[in-house]
């Protein structure tokens, strides 16, 4: 039992881990991007179609990363290039990710396609209760681990880390150093966007094989959510995407056993931990706990310095 709600944990938090972590690459540099639900269904979106359309997951996966990038030049342009409000540009980038996904997806509703499948490792998966959980599951599930590693020796073990992290924080310091801060915060934002599409990826080509309309389903949400809860630190990221997979999964599994309790209840349990993730941030906020970039939202033009 155990066991099986610790694999379904780790399936269900997966596409929130990769979001969160293309977020927390946006806000690092100080650029503030709500439209994660959009590049979520493009990326989702863009996945299947190429694993379609090319009957390789790896084409599907590249797909993903480069639409999703795509669509995140749009919002870098609009905040860093043109400094426009960063929360009305992503929301409208949530919305042209919901419109444009219904609209190219429409032909492909209905069609399936071969999804990952579990690759075990030798020994480690074998493991008792953490065995089949961590170490015997599909590549993507793999990759997040390494860019959760990833991500935190970029941030603190090197200079072009120390630079975004800078550009983040004080932007004007960074300018000062020789940081191109403007470049720093476009390369951020669109890198950041094309792997929360690889999250998106996931939910069509490993959790369910298909192209469904809207199929992210709040995620990208929960994603943004996170971020504050994880105080911008990838490793916590891992727990708390990790912490709305198990709630996910306790759910589900709640249903199938059938239980009297209703089904539209149960459903609005990682929502109702979004909202419950939020007041619990917001007071570590105001106590001044967090680790929120100083520079967050605020749009940076070389000419306003003072």
């Amino acid at each position: 039992m155990i066991e099986i709600l610790l694999d379904a944990t780790v399936r269900a938090g997966t596409p929130i881990l990769f979001a969160t972590l293309g977020a927390i690459l946006n806000e690092r540099a100080g650029i503030i991007n709500l439209g994660i639900e959009g590049l979520m269904l493009i990326g989702a979106l863009a996945g299947f179609a190429g694993t379609f359309a090319s009957g390789s997951l790896l084409v599907g996966v590249l797909a993903a990363f480069f639409a999703a990038l795509a669509a995140g030049c749009l919002h870098a342009f609009v905040t860093v290039q043109m400094r426009g409000n960063q929360i009305v540009s992503g929301l409208a980038l949530t919305m042209f990710g919901i419109g444009i996904t219904a609209l190219f997806g429409r032909g492909m509703v209905g069609a399936t396609i071969q999804g990952f499948e579990r690759v075990a490792i030798p020994g480690l998966s074998q493991l008792p209760i953490v065995g089949n959980a961590f170490f015997n599951q599909d590549l993507l599930i793999y990759f997040s681990f390494l860019l959760v590693v990833a991500m935190a020796f970029f941030f603190y073990r090197t200079r072009w880390g120390l630079a975004l992290r800078t550009a983040g924080e004080n932007p004007a310091a960074a300018d000062t150093c020789g940081v191109p801060v403007s470049l720093t915060r476009f390369l951020a934002v669109i890198i950041g966007s094309g792997i929360v599409g690889i999250g998106g990826a996931y939910l069509s080509l490993a959790t369910t094989p298909m192209w469904i309309e809207n199929m992210s389903a709040g995620r990208g949400w929960i994603a943004v959510a996170l971020v504050i809860f994880a105080s911008w630190s990838s490793y916590r990221a891992l727990a708390g995407a990790y912490l709305f997979g198990g709630i996910t999964a306790m759910q589900l599994r709640f249903q199938a056993m059938g239980t009297t309790v209703s089904a539209h209840i149960l459903q609005m349990l990682p929502y109702f931990f979004t909202i419950l993730v939020l007041v619990i941030s917001t007071i570590r906020l105001q106590k001044g706990a967090s680790q929120q970039p100083e520079g967050l939202g605020q749009p940076y033009d070389r000419e306003d310095r003072k």
